[in-house]
């Protein structure tokens, strides 16, 4: 048995979720150990450069998804999960529609088995890659999230350097010229 799991019942959870998910579309998934996720405080500041023009606009999104203090408690809970990604093919390094298609796909594949992991693990925590995109306009600051249960917010919303959790959990990051990868994570405690 892996020293991650307390039991054999989660190593069994594991492989089940794992066959969930890659046979759900993803390329690839691996164990995650939650005692390897470092929410980072560098990686809020680059949220806060707001490069991706969603910073204070999105309820997944910090400030919205709440301190990184706030985000450490919700992850503390968890001991194991599963990372996830799809990889997609390009024609070349400036293949902006092909990275949209498998960033696309990704996203449907990820809300799709956390619905059905969420079967399973009633306390799932999912989080993906980009900000959330349930709603086509989000209500933040103004309202509360319509879909508090549902919402995604993104690894690096949480402070994670995604490439950094993928080498140190065995998963590949980046897989040479003419391909781009989308990563994230369910924790399944």
């Amino acid at each position: 048995m892996n020293s991650v799991f307390r039991n054999e019942g989660e190593e069994k959870a594991f492989e089940n979720a794992k066959k969930l998910v890659l046979s759900g579309g993803f390329s690839e998934a691996a164990l995650l150990d939650c005692s390897t996720l470092e929410l980072r405080e560098e990686v809020r500041e680059m949220c806060g450069a707001n490069t991706c023009g969603m910073y204070g606009k999105n309820w997944a999104c910090p400030p919205g998804c709440g301190t990184l203090e706030e985000c450490r408690k919700r992850v503390g809970r968890y001991h194991y999960g599963i990372l996830v990604q799809t990889i997609g093919e390009l024609e070349d390094s400036m293949d902006f529609e092909g990275m949209q298609a498998a960033e696309k796909q990704h996203k449907e594949n990820f809300l799709k088995a956390a619905a059905l992991l969420k079967e399973q693990h009633p306390e799932l925590l999912a989080l993906g890659a980009g900000c959330c995109t349930l709603c086509a306009s989000c209500s933040y600051p103004d309202s509360p999230c319509r879909f508090p249960e549902k919402q995604i917010s993104s690894m690096e919303s949480y402070g994670i350097v995604v490439s950094d959790l993928c080498r140190v959990n065995n998963m590949g990051y980046y897989y040479g010229p003419g391909t781009i990868a989308y990563t994230s994570c369910y924790l399944l405690d």
